[in-house]
């Protein structure tokens, strides 16, 4: 059966909060941020920092768990056969199935590049979306939209490929 490796999501969960300190700072769309966000440095600093980051980061690792899901073929199998009768016991008839499947098919498609598109997948067909109906009932521009969609769709992108290949 296909293991958690909750380390692997807890540094996954990190890869938006690092590129989140360059994408929304000064380095590339910071001034494009607060310009269509209509905000201002001022509002931002008034911020409380600790909640903002520490919520943030449970927010991330709440992510990186469904991803795996998403990015890891093998725990398909193990929650179709969840209910049958003796799949956690490798002595029975479906538990020696099971392992025999994993021993045979348990690294396919346990790569960088498939969890990377299976993230680029999921920030391009659903956070996308997400932000883009948020955004233009807030009558927030396209900018606004695309700032936002492109940090997920880069973050999921990398948090997909990290977690296929190392979980």
């Amino acid at each position: 059966m296909q293991q958690l490796n909750f380390l692997v999501l807890f540094l996954a969960a990190l890869i938006p909060m690092v590129i989140g300190m360059f994408w929304y700072g000064n380095a590339l769309f910071g001034n494009a941020w607060i310009q269509a966000a209509d905000l201002s440095a001022e509002k931002i600093k008034r911020g409380n920092m600790f909640l903002t980051l520490g919520m943030s980061y449970l927010f991330c690792v709440m992510i990186a768990f469904v991803l795996q899901f998403m990015v890891i073929h093998q725990f398909s199998v193990s929650s179709i056969l969840a209910n049958e009768p003796g799949i956690n016991d490798p002595n029975s008839e479906m538990g020696a199935f099971l392992n025999n499947f994993m021993q045979k098919y348990g690294q396919n498609f346990r790569t960088f590049k498939h969890g990377a598109l299976h993230g680029f997948m999921a920030g391009f067909l659903f956070a996308l979306p997400v932000i883009g109906m948020n955004s233009l009932l807030e009558q927030r521009g396209f900018k606004y939209i695309f700032i936002h969609a492109g940090f997920w769709i880069l973050s999921l992108l990398l948090m997909g490929g990290v977690i296929c290949q190392f979980s």
